[in-house]
């Protein structure tokens, strides 16, 4: 069953005064701009558009992300991630290195580096604004192998937990790659935690390719829409309805995972944690009005890996 006092309350999402434990990630390292546009929406544009906004290039990448997140509350952070080999290179090193993250790196000799732009237009009606995030196609990490996760079978075995997330599962060669971490994991008594993104994932791939993932996971943290689409459901909003969807996720996935479904105006305002056979727990995240959303998900993710694996209930 899912512990009793929520994340949120405990350890908190700004981090603990003592870290513990010890995560690696597996996931995208690249660089990312980011921009948001303060003077126009994007459904005004009908024409070239020149605006000034505070704009920063940054090492980012969903491994990064909660990385930097993480180190708050963990004792040890790694990040296992494949990147190019030019100018940039030696730039997401000295990041790492600048966050206290493990270099776990793999490097692919005469690639590029994974670019990414995400730029937010002009909020409307109190909202955050919509998001438009443009990532270079095959980044180096869509051909992270089986082999070189292997190769870091003593760094899994030796983390308190190994997370990663689902950009893996949309090559077949990092797909591969992502079912041979999780079950060296296992192999080794290391939880697997495990985030269900894009969060349109199932317009991408077909059920069978990502199903397989959830049932190698101890912990699945996922949109309640996403997971209700992939199994042809219809979208839950509120929370009766998401609880609806909890028997069809024990029908369709083996094991016993703790899921983390997020839900509300915005999939991101609420939380139940369900375990099958325990009794749902249902708590607020901290996100609404006001609250900056760029990397609020990591923030909440990295305190409920460490709620998680400090409630011995929890990580049963």
């Amino acid at each position: 069953m899912a512990p009793t006092r929520p994340p949120v309350e405990w350890p908190g999402l700004a981090g603990t005064g003592e870290r513990r434990f010890s995560l690696l990630i597996i996931g995208d390292v690249g660089i990312e701009v980011r921009a948001s546009l303060p003077d126009v929406r994007f459904a005004e544009l009908h024409a070239d558009h020149l605006s000034y906004a505070p704009t920063r290039a940054m090492v980012a990448g969903t491994a990064v992300n909660l990385a930097r997140r993480a180190t708050r509350h963990f004792r040890r952070v790694g990040v296992l991630a494949k990147v190019g080999d030019d100018d940039f290179t030696p730039v997401i090193r000295g990041e790492l290195r600048r966050l206290g993250v493990a270099d776990h790196l793999r490097v692919e000799a005469g690639a590029p580096n994974g670019v990414a732009v995400m730029l937010r237009d002009r909020p409307c009606g109190g909202g955050p604004g919509s998001r438009l995030l443009v990532v270079q196609d095959e980044p180096p990490g869509r051909r992270l192998t089986g082999p070189e996760v292997r190769a870091a079978a003593g760094v899994i075995g030796g983390a308190d937990v190994l997370a990663a997330d689902g950009y893996s599962l949309l090559s077949p060669v990092s797909r591969a790659a992502l079912h041979a971490a999780a079950r060296t994991a296992r192999d080794a008594g290391t939880p697997v935690a495990f985030d269900l993104v894009p969060h349109d994932v199932d317009a991408r791939l077909p059920p069978d390719a990502v199903l397989p993932m959830l049932g190698l996971a101890d912990l699945v943290i996922s949109e309640a829409p996403t997971l209700a689409r992939l199994l042809g459901r219809p979208a839950p909003v509120a929370a009766h309805e998401v609880r609806e969807l909890l028997p069809a996720l024990d029908r369709a996935v083996a094991g016993r995972p703790l899921w983390l479904l997020r839900f509300g105006a915005t999939s991101l305002e609420r939380t139940i944690a369900y375990r099958r056979e325990g009794a749902p727990l249902e708590y607020p995240t901290g996100y609404g009005d006001g609250v900056e959303r760029v990397g609020f998900g990591d923030r909440l993710a990295a305190a409920e890996l460490y709620w998680w694996l400090s409630s011995p209930s929890a990580a049963a």
